[in-house]
């Protein structure tokens, strides 16, 4: 089927991805959209995990702050739930894309 998969584990509900994860779905969704792909992101009730690499991945592509990202998602699927934890990680992955590093320091 020519279908490509990317399993990155985080844990249901209070799960909070790991910087490591965050750049290697963005690097993933940019490598497939690059193609003329389409990329479904996913996660078991769509709300939380899969919202937050989303959000990391507009961070990146547009340089958006995570409140931005958020926001533009919020617009399309208003039910995310994007906990604080999950805010800071997203901080920090801004940080690492307006600095140009990829350092994980959570």
């Amino acid at each position: 089927m020519g279908v490509e998969q990317l399993r990155l584990s985080t844990v249901d509900l209070t799960g909070v991805p790991t910087l490591a994860n965050l750049h290697e779905g963005v690097e993933f969704i940019l490598k497939h959209r690059a193609r003329g792909n389409s990329v479904y992101v996913h996660c078991k009730a769509g709300r939380s995990r899969s919202a937050t690499m989303v959000a990391a991945y507009l961070i990146q592509l547009h340089h958006w702050s995570p409140q931005e990202a958020i926001e533009a998602i919020a617009k399309i699927r208003p039910h995310i739930l994007i906990r604080h934890q999950q805010v800071q990680v997203l901080e920090i992955f801004h940080r690492n894309i307006i600095s140009g590093t990829t350092a994980e320091c959570q």
